[in-house]
C-alpha cells in the first residue's frame, strides 16, 4: 500500500510538471513546484554538480533553488556529524534523502511549524529567531543557511508567520544571526550560507545584498577561509558569474509583480553562495 502511494504521487508530479512544459513553462504557474521538482532531483541524483561550471540552459525559468541544492549538496561531506538547518530549506523528502545528508543528525530551525514534518526520519524540529538561538555554543558540524537571511529582520508576516511582532524593518539585524551561526558553530566547521546578490533593494519581506553588505556578512562570521560563488540568470538559464557582473542585478517578485519580465525569470538574477570556515 504504501509503495502504491508514492508511485501515486510521483505520478500525480510528472503529470503536472508536464503541464507546466506545455503551457510554456511560465514561473509560478499550474506544475511549477513538480517541475522544479523533479529538476532538482535530477542534479542531485547525477552528482554531476560543478560549482565553478554550468551546462547551457542550466535551470532555464527556474528559481536559484536549482543551484543552492546543487551547490550545497556537492560541498557536503558524506560523513556523520550534526547538521544546522537554519531557515528550513530542507525540508523535502527527496533532499533529505540525499546520501551526504541521510548519514548526518539533522535539526531544522525556524519560525513557525510547516505542513510537512519529517520528525520519522529523524529529523529535529526548533522553532525560534535565528538571532538568537537556544542551541549551545559550538554544537554543529555543519550549518546551511540558504536564501535565509534576507528574510531576518523584516516582514516576515506575510508567507512565513502570523505572528506580528515578526513584521519588522531591521534588516541589518540578520548579522545577528550570522553571529549566532558562528556561535554554535563548532572550530573548524563550515557555514553554507546564499542570498540574493546585486543592487540592494529592500522590498519589505526581503532585501537584496550588494557588494558591501556581503562583506559585512562576511566579517559579522569571522572565518578562517572563505569560498565565494557567484551564479547569475539570464534569460537561457543559469551561469556561473561575479561579483562585477552580478553587481546591477535584480529580482523578480511574484508576491508584488502583476506581470512576467522579459526574461521570465523566477525569482533571483542573482545570488551568491559562500563557503565559511569556522
Amino acid at each position: 500500500m504504501i509503495f502504491r502511494m508514492s508511485s501515486l504521487r510521483a505520478l500525480y508530479k510528472k503529470v503536472k510538471s508536464i503541464w507546466f512544459v506545455f503551457a510554456g513553462k511560465k514561473p509560478w504557474s499550474r506544475g511549477y513546484g513538480e517541475y522544479k521538482a523533479i529538476a532538482i532531483e535530477k542534479v542531485l541524483a547525477s552528482g554531476e554538480f560543478r560549482s565553478d561550471e554550468l551546462d547551457k540552459g542550466y535551470g532555464f525559468r527556474l528559481d536559484e533553488r536549482i543551484v543552492e541544492y546543487g551547490w550545497f549538496i556537492s560541498r557536503l561531506p558524506a560523513v556523520t556529524g550534526r547538521l544546522l538547518d537554519a531557515g528550513s530549506v530542507l525540508n523535502f523528502d527527496y533532499i533529505l534523502n540525499q546520501p551526504a545528508l541521510k548519514l548526518k543528525k539533522i535539526f531544522i530551525s525556524t519560525l513557525a511549524p510547516e505542513p510537512l514534518c519529517y520528525w520519522h526520519m529523524g529529523v529535529s524540529y526548533v522553532y525560534e529567531d535565528l538571532r538568537d538561538s537556544c542551541f549551545k555554543d559550538e554544537y554543529f558540524d555543519w550549518i546551511v543557511s540558504l536564501s535565509t537571511i534576507e528574510h531576518i529582520g523584516l516582514d516576515n508576516t506575510m508567507l512565513y508567520t502570523a505572528e506580528a511582532s515578526k513584521n519588522e524593518n531591521a534588516g541589518d539585524s540578520c548579522l545577528q544571526a550570522v553571529k549566532e551561526y558562528r556561535r554554535v558553530l563548532k572550530p573548524g566547521g563550515t557555514l553554507y550560507l546564499s542570498f540574493p546578490f546585486g543592487r540592494h533593494v529592500n522590498r519589505g519581506w526581503f532585501q537584496i545584498f550588494d557588494a558591501a553588505m556581503l562583506d559585512q556578512v562576511v566579517e559579522a562570521f569571522s572565518p578562517s577561509s572563505v569560498n565565494e560563488f557567484h551564479y547569475k540568470y539570464e534569460p537561457d538559464g543559469w551561469r556561473v558569474s561575479s561579483r562585477e557582473e552580478s553587481k546591477d542585478s535584480t529580482y523578480f517578485d511574484i508576491h508584488t509583480q502583476n506581470a512576467y519580465d522579459k526574461d521570465f525569470a523566477a525569482a533571483s538574477r542573482a545570488i551568491v553562495c559562500l563557503e565559511l570556515t569556522k
